[in-house]
């Protein structure tokens, strides 16, 4: 019979994500000893923060000063409280939103950079809201390397502390519960694969992510009120760890769990060829110049669906048809230009760090990626007629929903309005163009008025789309020090929450929207929190 491990430390921080690394080194650098335990495995170390593109939002940055974006403190909080419809009233959520928008720029780009992490002096503008304004300035800021840059510069700090015998790590460790002696949480317990184990500590930090890997947890709790009964199909942007067990198991203790129906799920999803594990999806980037229609073959029009725009409008409008995917058409010319995927895996010249390939691959566009994908992932087909391009693309759906005639007309009436030229132009899809490309991050990766039917520009794409699930907006509600709380408000002794757990802070700080960046930023800052109130010794008994 296999035997029963046993860890001990000051501190038990339970998932291997930014979150718990940000959390375990601050702890290790004030002479605190920590167990880290982690589901995953070693080379996975840095859960989905290493698979992610390494957007930041950050405000009044040194990036925004030195390209004279005039950003604010203010600014930023009045565009988050209104894009994510947050509710002063909704305390916990509302105070976390407000100290990191105040803090985030010294407390984690500042920390990060301090750590060896550098930043695209060139500022992304995401998330400008459609009927809701967002972002009214850029802030969305890349870290040189992804997000396996960020990761790969923290491993090193903590491996150090490794050696020198203050930190234990232990990968391919599954906790399945909270452990509760005398009524105060002392440790947790669980399975790896030489048989069970159990980690006792003075404090406990969750930092095991949310519940967007656990496709049944999702469907359970997809928000129905708002966008009806969740897709028949979705593809899985996260990772098989974040299944929200312990969301449960700090329920039966107490813990107030909250606005789990808020998820931030993505309406460009496309199957990886490859993929790590069952039902994984890539998120693509969504262009500004393709004609996103619906399972039919019929535009979007109410608006017209355009990227880095609303993430949950568009998110709203597909989950408002009778069959929940979508298709972008485009042709070669303009996938070219504005082909993008999220994520370190395909974007090679960020995460090598590979300057002249960078720039190349934006003065030159992205052909070799695109035959990539054409060559590769299932859901891409090419034509050289509208109607061959119909005809496959029911045969990829396996239906006959698309009416290849009204996608010809569709494209014929997209068309013609660019050909009338700025003067006469009326389609708010071209003035959205018009509009991102006034902003030179923006002009870079956006055609000028191509239209879809250009013999020059031939074949025409057609991309399955498909809704991708990605991160939790809600988790269990933590106060300003990221102790747990119960139902009434109380902390619960020695118990602490980060990251996605917490829902980025307070159980939810973004409200229904995320103005972007905001993801890796809140798992660091949380940990931070969590990580000086346990030094300090606040709710630590």
């Amino acid at each position: 019979m296999a035997g029963k491990s046993t860890y001990e430390a000051e501190v038990v921080v339970i998932g291997g994500g930014l979150a718990g690394m940000a959390t375990a080194l601050d702890l290790l650098d004030a002479g605190k000893r920590v167990v880290l335990l982690d589901a995953a495995s070693r080379d996975r170390f840095g859960g989905l923060a290493l698979r992610s593109f390494g957007g930041m939002f950050f405000v009044d940055s040194p990036e925004q000063r030195k390209t004279r974006i005039k950003d604010s403190v203010d600014l930023a909080m009045r565009d988050w409280v209104r894009y994510g419809e947050l509710d002063p009233a909704d305390i916990w959520p509302y105070r976390w939103a407000e100290a990191y928008v105040h803090r985030c720029t010294e407390e984690v780009r500042g920390w990060l950079v301090g750590r060896e992490v550098r930043f695209f002096r060139g500022v992304n503008w995401t998330e400008r809201g459609y009927f809701v304004p967002g972002n009214s300035v850029p802030r969305f800021h890349i870290a040189w390397g992804t997000g396996e840059g960020i990761v790969l510069a923290l491993i090193p700090h903590l491996e150090e502390h490794e050696r020198a015998g203050r930190l234990q790590l232990h990968f391919d460790h599954r906790v399945e519960g909270l452990t509760q002696e005398g009524g105060q949480v002392v440790g947790c317990h669980g399975t790896h694969s030489a048989g069970s184990f159990e980690a006792r500590g003075d404090a406990i930090v969750i930092a095991a992510g949310g519940i967007a890997g656990n496709d049944d947890k999702v469907r359970e709790v997809w928000p129905r009120d708002q966008l009806g009964e969740p897709p028949e199909v979705m593809l899985n942007g996260s990772i098989p760890e974040a299944d929200g067990r312990l969301f449960d198991r700090a329920e039966e203790l107490g813990a107030n769990v909250t606005h789990l129906e808020q998820l931030w799920n993505y309406a460009a999803g496309i199957r990886h060829w490859e993929p790590p594990f069952p039902n994984y999806g890539l998120s693509l980037v969504p262009g500004k110049s393709q004609l996103w229609v619906n399972y039919q073959g019929r535009r979007f029009v109410d608006p017209p669906l355009v990227g880095s725009y609303d993430t949950l409008l568009l998110i709203d409008r597909i989950c408002r048809e009778e069959k929940k995917y979508s298709w972008q058409v485009l042709n070669r010319k303009i996938a070219n230009k504005e082909f993008s995927i999220s994520g370190a895996e395909f974007n090679p010249a960020v995460r090598k760090k590979k300057v002249l390939a960078f720039i190349l691959r934006l003065l030159q566009g992205n052909g070799e990626q695109v035959q990539e994908f054409i060559d590769h992932c299932p859901d891409f087909v090419t034509a050289e007629s509208v109607a061959e391009l119909a005809d496959k693309m029911n045969a990829l759906a396996e239906t006959d929903d698309v009416d290849a005639k009204l996608l010809a007309r569709e494209i014929a009436d997209y068309d013609a309005n660019i050909e009338r030229g700025d003067r006469l132009q009326n389609d708010d899809q071209l003035r959205r163009i018009a509009h991102v490309r006034q902003y030179l991050g923006d002009r870079l990766r956006t055609c000028n008025m191509a239209r879809i039917f250009d013999p020059g520009a031939m074949p025409l794409i057609a991309i399955r789309t498909q809704i991708l699930t990605r991160k939790s907006l809600g988790g269990i509600q933590v106060d300003l020090d990221a102790r747990v709380l119960d139902k009434r408000g109380n902390p619960i002794p020695n118990l602490f929450a980060v990251g996605e757990a917490c829902g980025f802070g307070g159980g939810g700080m973004h409200g229904k929207r995320a103005l972007g960046g905001t993801f890796l930023g809140g798992c660091v800052y949380s940990g931070r929190i969590a990580a000086r109130a346990i030094r300090s010794g606040r709710g630590v008994r």
